[in-house]
């Protein structure tokens, strides 16, 4: 049997009070799928006079949370910088249950928090885990008494150009160095080689970057990832789309950027061209991998775009991605990234 599993980057419903607008154009596309995942960067809860430049996390009204409804989306991963403040937390975790929505990343405490979501479909099982590498240090990673998110921590140092033609001197900007805590890496490896036991297609999803730039710690999560049993990486976080990885026949993605995002602190959250990748499976494994373009408009309508429409973007993708190895192939309306042959 082949089934269809999408797999898509940030969603940030704030501001949204009419739940049909940000996926009416691509609702069908997305309902079509057997299983749906993405990542959700804000919580359903109603504050009145929030504001998100406080930094107190992005709060989305209740209603909004019927986009994903409408949109057949089955699992939505929460660790990440702005599911933030325990009450807003546990508010929407509430409203996605209600809605039936799975979610994991997040919840009352640790166990809840770190717990995977699984989900059945036609006899195949697939897991899913969200860590964050991008969060607050003060009360947002959970605790065994108290609700947050689950967090996977990376670490940065500052190092001296090591070139043999760098001259020596004072001022020359350094080597930014990153790596993820060691600890808590090894902890994680066994989280998803336990879980890769209780299912058929374990995706890992990460919350991690900075810019443009895939960094090494990034890489260095993805292919633990990999190796303990993850069937694909997502990874989402700077807003930008980033290269693509086939790491022993597995796909990664280092950064699908946006699937919807209306309201934000810089032009990244509103001038976006992300993607979403549609995995098609069998009996036999990953029998392709696709790659499909979005954009925002000005009605915070989610549309799809052409590789035609957005050459410049295409062309960093494909950069970005020779550096893993990993050719890809640009047909009239998605870029693929592996076929199985």
């Amino acid at each position: 049997m082949t089934q269809t599993l999408i797999l898509a980057g940030d969603m940030n419903f704030t501001g949204v009070t009419d739940p049909t607008v940000p996926f009416a154009s691509i609702g069908t596309e997305l309902r079509a799928a057997d299983v749906v995942f993405g990542n959700l960067e804000c919580c359903f809860f109603d504050k009145p006079d929030h504001d998100p430049a406080k930094r107190e996390g992005f709060y989305a009204p209740t209603i909004a949370a019927e986009t994903l409804v409408s949109a057949g989306f089955d699992v939505v991963g929460c660790a990440n910088n702005v599911t933030y403040g325990e009450e807003a937390i546990m508010a929407s975790l509430a409203r996605l249950d209600a809605l039936g929505i799975g979610h994991t990343g997040a919840g009352a405490n640790r166990d809840a928090a770190y717990a995977p979501a699984i989900v059945d479909k036609d006899g195949v099982r697939y897991g899913f885990l969200q860590r964050t590498s991008a969060y607050w240090p003060k009360n947002q990673q959970a605790t065994d008494e108290s609700p947050g998110v689950a967090i996977l921590k990376g670490h940065t140092a500052y190092r001296p150009l090591q070139d043999d033609l760098a001259p020596n001197r004072p001022g020359l900007p350094p080597e930014v160095v990153t790596w993820t805590d060691a600890q808590q890496l090894t902890a994680y490896r066994q989280e998803v080689e336990a879980l890769s036991d209780e299912v058929d297609f374990l995706v890992a999803s990460h919350h991690w970057g900075y810019k443009t730039e895939i960094l090494d710690y990034q890489i260095e999560i993805a292919h633990a990832a990999i190796d303990s049993g993850a069937a694909a990486v997502l990874g989402h976080g700077p807003h930008f789309a980033l290269g693509v990885e086939v790491y022993k026949g597995k796909p990664i993605l280092y950064g699908a950027c946006n699937l919807s995002f209306n309201l934000g602190h810089s032009e990244a959250h509103l001038h976006w061209i992300g993607y979403f990748a549609k995995i098609q499976t069998d009996p036999d494994g990953i029998a392709e991998v696709a790659l499909h373009l979005v954009r925002r408009t000005a009605a915070n309508e989610t549309v799809l775009r052409r590789p035609g429409e957005e050459t410049e973007k295409v062309q960093n993708l494909i950069a970005q991605s020779e550096q893993f190895d990993t050719p890809l192939t640009v047909e009239e309306d998605r870029i693929v990234m592996f076929r199985r042959g």
